[in-house]
Formats: C-alpha cells, sequence, structure tokens
C-alpha cells in the first residue's frame, strides 16, 4: 500500500521539485519491504517451501531488485557459521576488513583506506543498496542460480519499472538526484539494521566455534529497545534469538527473550544486550582497532 501510494504521489504532481522528499520515504519503505523478504528467507511467514519461495520471489526480486536466491544462499552461509573467517561471507576481507589477519598484508593505497576503514564505515553504506543490486545482477551470470529465467525476468521487471516511474514523473536531472537520495538512505538504513549484530563480537575457534549454541550466543549482540525499535530493525534487534531460532516469526522473538536471557545466565554463557548507539561504537571501535592493528583494549 505504503509503495503504491508513493507512486501516486508521484505520478499527480510530475516535474516537481517537492517529489524528492519522497526519496527518504521510499528509500524506508523499501528497507521495510527487504525485512519482509528475510523473513520469507527464514520461512518465518510461511514453512511450506513453495510458498515461500514464489513470496521470495516477489518480495525480493520483483519489489526490492535483489537476487532471492543468491541472498538466501549468502544468507544461510552467514548464520550456519556467524563470524567465521573462512565460510561467513558477511566477514570476508573486501572493501572491510573485520580481524587484523585480514589486512597485514595491505601496502599503499589500500592500506591508508584500510586504517581508515572506522570514518569511512558510514559513508559506504550509502553505496550499499547499489552493490545489492549490482551482486543481483552479477549472480544471474553465475552457475547454480535455481529459477534463472523467472529470477532474471521478475528482476529486469524491477529495474524497468523504476525507471519508467522515474521518466514519466520527473526530468532527469531531478531524476538523478531522486535516485542518489533513495538509494543512499535505503543503503544507510540497511547498514545500520544489520551493523549492530555481529561487527565487533569474538570471532571462535576451537570447541565454541564448534558448539552450536555458543557460535550462535557468543558472536551475537541484541539492540535494547520497546516496540518502536522492533519496527525500526525488522525484528533483527533480537539477534540473539533470531539466530537460535532463525525460522520463529519476529512478532514472538520478544517473548523468547526472557526465556533464552535466563537459560545464558544460569549456565554463565554470556548474552550481550545494549543500546543501539552502543552497538554502532562497539562496531565501529572493532574496525578502528583491527584497520589500524592495534592491541585490544588500546582504544
Amino acid at each position: 500500500m505504503a509503495l503504491g501510494s508513493t507512486a501516486a504521489v508521484m505520478a499527480a504532481h510530475r516535474d516537481s521539485w517537492w517529489l524528492l522528499a519522497l526519496a527518504p520515504v521510499l528509500a524506508v519503505v523499501a528497507t521495510q519491504i527487504g525485512f519482509i523478504g528475510h523473513d520469507v528467507g527464514h520461512l518465518q511467514v510461511t514453512r511450506n517451501a513453495r510458498r515461500s519461495r514464489a513470496l521470495g520471489l516477489v518480495s525480493a526480486n520483483l519489489f526490492s531488485g535483489l537476487s532471492y536466491g543468491w541472498w538466501v544462499h549468502k544468507h544461510n552461509a552467514h548464520h550456519a557459521h556467524p563470524n567465521d573467517l573462512e565460510t561467513d561471507p558477511d566477514v570476508r576481507g573486501g572493501v572491510l576488513i573485520w580481524d587484523a589477519t585480514q589486512g597485514s598484508s595491505r601496502r599503499g593505497a589500500i592500506a591508508w583506506w584500510t586504517r581508515h576503514q572506522a570514518l569511512l564505515f558510514f559513508p559506504l553504506l550509502l553505496l550499499e543498496a547499489a552493490n545489492l543490486h549490482i551482486a543481483s545482477v552479477r549472480a544471474l551470470f553465475a552457475p547454480g542460480l535455481r529459477l534463472r529465467a523467472v529470477e532474471t525476468t521478475l528482476l529486469a521487471t524491477h529495474f524497468v519499472a523504476y525507471v519508467l516511474l522515474l521518466a514519466l514523473t520527473m526530468t532527469w536531472p531531478q531524476a538523478l538526484l531522486f535516485v542518489m537520495i533513495h538509494k543512499g538512505i535505503q543503503g544507510l538504513y540497511l547498514g545500520c539494521s544489520f551493523a549492530p549484530n555481529h561487527k565487533g563480537m569474538p570471532i571462535l575457534d576451537g570447541d565454541d566455534a564448534q558448539d552450536p549454541l555458543l557460535r550462535q550466543v557468543l558472536t551475537s549482540r541484541n539492540v535494547r529497545g520497546g516496540p518502536l525499535t522492533d519496527a525500526l530493525l525488522g525484528g533483527l534487534n533480537y539477534q540473539i534469538e533470531h539466530h537460535l531460532f532463525p525460522s520463529m516469526p519476529r512478532a514472538n522473538l520478544r517473548h523468547a527473550q526472557p526465556i533464552v536471557r535466563e537459560f545464558c545466565t544460569d549456565h554463565q554463557i554470556p548474552y550481550l544486550e545494549c543500546s543501539a548507539l552502543a552497538s554502532y561504537r562497539a562496531a565501529i571501535t572493532h574496525m578502528h582497532r583491527v584497520g589500524t592493528g592495534a592491541a585490544p583494549g588500546s582504544d
């Protein structure tokens, strides 16, 4: 409904610079649709695999411009071994590094970039939505993608519809600014929703990494808050419970939290919950430490 209403307003007020005010609105709507796609991918909406796949293709490929098959494969790998430098795609060294060993051989300009990655993190998030679109298109040409023809058709439909909406309601300078604002805020919103969950949490090895419970609890961080936080973060603020019970509908995670927290307390398992600001500070501090090669506790 929100997506259709936004498009209707744009069609009714064509060529107006005031339409740029709708770009942040569309960014929030797009991110919330992304949260729904996340829930669908975890079988939270329906346990029927065929229905879940159909819903995922619609919410991801058609409405979000993301490859559902690519995202599910990538996200499942993350859930299986969070913060594992070898198998978790979310902490592999690239533009950013998450462990000092990933940057030890970097030299020159890339070493400078790595040393300053903590300062660059939030500006880089402005490009995250575009990065996800590019990765999704690339996935269409990679081997192993199921339903390639369906995904390609739905993804193409999304981009064509988006371009047509802009072309029919705005001048090209307005459309260019609209895309920059829309995708920039969407990427920032997505990044700020996912960054608190695992960034700066331990990299496990040995027995802890082999224990299914410890592997999920020790590498995850909850964000404290109420109903507003739940809505803004799409339930991802209950990251510990989500990782322990990934198919649990997000509305039930808050009910599971006291049980999980009490269990962890009784068994002396660290259970981390903090404010959103504290989680961002911990993530940025960790990125600065590994980027500069500083010793833990030296910040």
